[in-house]
């Protein structure tokens, strides 16, 4: 992986981090109290800085490409659109940007060679800067159905998944094998855990990527999950401060308010909060959101000073590193011009301003702020030490730097994937079973039908869900036919399904959020009415069971990427018993304020 560049750089890095006296990464809980010999060197380190590039430090951004200085013209040509700069390295010299956050939408994650050649890229041009600081490397690797860098990395089950399987320990090795592979592929920061409590069913942005909706156990799980990751060497994030879980709106295209009063604040959306500081989490990211009873002002917590200093530094005594979400998405844009957020955001209390949509007009607004006195220096200063002690407790100081043998040694190693396999294994839940339809038998069912939607899997994730069902039931005896419907299938199609039901035994269908007026609801019932088997799989939020009485048989997986269906799979052939427990509770459609199911529901064979 090392070119003979990178080898020098490597050494010249090293040498720098002597001269700073900064040691090795802490592998244990953070933030931890630093020595004072390299709190006072990293000062020194930030008063060398010009206003330019302390403003840069504070900002990560997105850049397209494969490559740190080589990328495909068209990421050229969208980075000199978006950014006025051909690449990262470029960016990194002319911003001084203190972190890069990978996207699979930016074509950053195409394999994991291709990932630790591009983090040593960045790291190389960080290393050329008149003052050189290593770039923090970040992205969101959630898993489940976030999950920016695919297969042949370990994908392992998501949020709601592991809240199901209920399992501390598994939720704490999901979180060490995926940050010793993302260690390994030069990331160093993880936006993830999820720490919001979803107690909204029409919540459209958190849903399965919340653990539950349960505070006391979403606490347990996220605390679990720090200590896996930053065990690893990465740091962890919570997200979304204060809690993003009772919306139905999404602060991507809208801003969105939280009706909690301050004593249902402290009772549903701080516990995870709470357990994430006391875990020594290295990260917090701020929530484009609206809490009236916290801050009456109307601006989003990611710009409120009540919120970000009043309640997270200075009542739950949090000093460590706080991020913004998006700077781009529309909840944080709607009040404010995008040269007033991010200078907002940093007098609020936050750290580091993540993805502005213009970089240029943010960052001349922030050094602006700097020389005109709004932002004062020492207050800047302060952030810096936060960032870079965040850094160097995650090792970049002494070695930024990764390599194809590292990546070889332990991404996607089998050890890792049959790991992901037994926790997904004990995370399937079984809704339903009327009448005993499951498990089924190839030697009363063998013929079966596989149906529903094929929604795109994160980028190297798998599937088609339909294909990947049919494969895990045919390694258990079966013989099955797919006939992907989509989550809007047509009447012919509907038509058709029904008509290939009718000659074989059973069927299995993906459902995926399905609504009163949902043509997948029509579809189960044309499967219905041929009086065959029906197996009703939610590959999303687990509530699509409300809405379909007519169903004997239901299961939810959280998720369509391939480690949790094939776990599913396994589940509905009886290879493995279902383990998962409802991590949320299912309302009944016809009355709203009644559970159909409550938290804890969960059938055995």
């Amino acid at each position: 992986m090392h070119s003979r560049r990178t080898v020098l750089t490597t050494a010249a890095a090293a040498a720098a981090a002597a001269a700073l006296g900064v040691g090795e990464a802490h592998a244990g809980p953070s933030p931890v109290p630093s020595p004072p010999a390299a709190v006072e060197r990293l000062r020194r380190l930030i008063a060398r800085m010009s206003p330019e590039e302390k403003a840069g430090q504070l900002f990560v951004m997105r850049v397209y490409g494969h490559s740190a200085t080589d990328p495909d013209p068209a990421d050229v040509a969208a980075n000199r659109k978006e950014i006025g700069v051909a690449d990262a390295a470029e960016l990194i010299a002319r911003y001084h940007v203190g972190g890069i956050i990978y996207f699979g939408w930016a074509h950053n994650t195409r394999d994991p060679h291709q990932v630790a050649a591009l983090s040593n890229g960045i790291q190389e041009a960080a290393a050329a800067l008149r003052v050189p600081v290593p770039v923090l490397i970040s992205t969101d690797q959630e898993h489940g159905i976030v999950a920016r860098i695919g297969a042949p990395a370990t994908l392992l089950p998501g949020a709601m998944a592991l809240g199901a399987g209920g399992s501390v320990a598994d939720a704490r090795t999901a979180g060490r094998i995926s940050g010793r592979e993302l260690f390994a592929m030069g990331v160093r920061q993880d936006y993830a855990p999820d720490a919001d409590v979803n107690v909204n069913p029409a919540n459209p942005v958190i849903g399965v990527r919340s653990f539950g909706a349960d505070p006391q156990a979403v606490a347990r799980m996220v605390a679990a999950q720090v200590g896996g990751y930053q065990s690893a060497g990465v740091a962890a994030c919570a997200k979304h401060f204060p809690g993003h879980g009772d919306t139905d709106t999404d602060s991507h295209v809208g801003l969105p308010y939280i009706h909690h009063s301050a004593q249902e604040w402290e009772r549903l959306d701080a516990p995870p909060f709470k357990a994430a500081i006391a875990a020594g989490i290295d990260s917090v990211m701020t929530a484009h959101i609206v809490v009236p009873a916290l801050d009456p002002s109307g601006d989003p917590a990611t710009l409120s000073r009540p919120i970000v200093t009043g309640i997270l530094r200075r009542r739950l005594g949090y000093d460590g590193v706080v991020v913004t979400d998006s700077l781009g998405m529309e909840g944080v844009r709607v009040k404010y011009g995008d040269d007033r957020v991010p200078v907002l955001a940093l007098k609020a209390g936050v750290d580091q301003l993540l993805n502005p949509p213009d970089l240029s007009v943010a960052h001349a607004a922030v050094v602006r702020a700097l020389r005109d006195g709004e932002l004062s220096e020492p207050e800047i200063d302060a952030k810096l030490l936060r960032i870079l002690l965040l850094k160097e407790r995650r090792g970049l100081f002494a070695d930024p730097y990764t390599s194809r043998e590292q990546v070889d040694r332990v991404v996607g190693v089998r050890a890792h994937r049959a790991a992901a396999d037994r926790i997904a294994d004990r995370t399937t839940t079984l809704l339903r079973n009327r009448d005993g339809v499951l498990p089924l038998s190839p030697r009363r069912t063998r013929r079966l039908l596989v149906a529903g939607v094929d929604p795109a899997a994160p980028s190297g994730t798998g599937g088609p869900p339909t294909a990947v069902l049919a494969e895990e039931l045919r390694r258990s005896g079966f013989t099955a036919t797919v006939l992907p419907t989509g989550t809007a299938p047509s009447r012919e199609l509907i038509a058709r399904a029904g008509a290939a039901l009718a000659e074989r035994d059973a069927a299995v269908v993906a459902t995926y959020d399905i609504t009163a007026s949902s043509a997948q609801r029509t579809l189960v019932e044309e499967l219905l009415a041929t009086g065959k088997p029906v197996v009703q799989l939610a590959v999303r939020n687990p509530y699509d069971i409300a809405l379909l009485d007519g169903v004997a048989a239901a299961l939810a997986s959280y998720s369509w990427t391939d480690v949790e269906l094939r776990a599913a799979a396994r589940v509905i052939a009886g290879r493995r018993d279902p383990a998962g427990r409802l991590p949320v509770a299912i309302m009944r459609a016809d009355a709203p304020q009644t559970a159909l199911f409550q938290i804890g529901h969960g059938l055995r064979y």
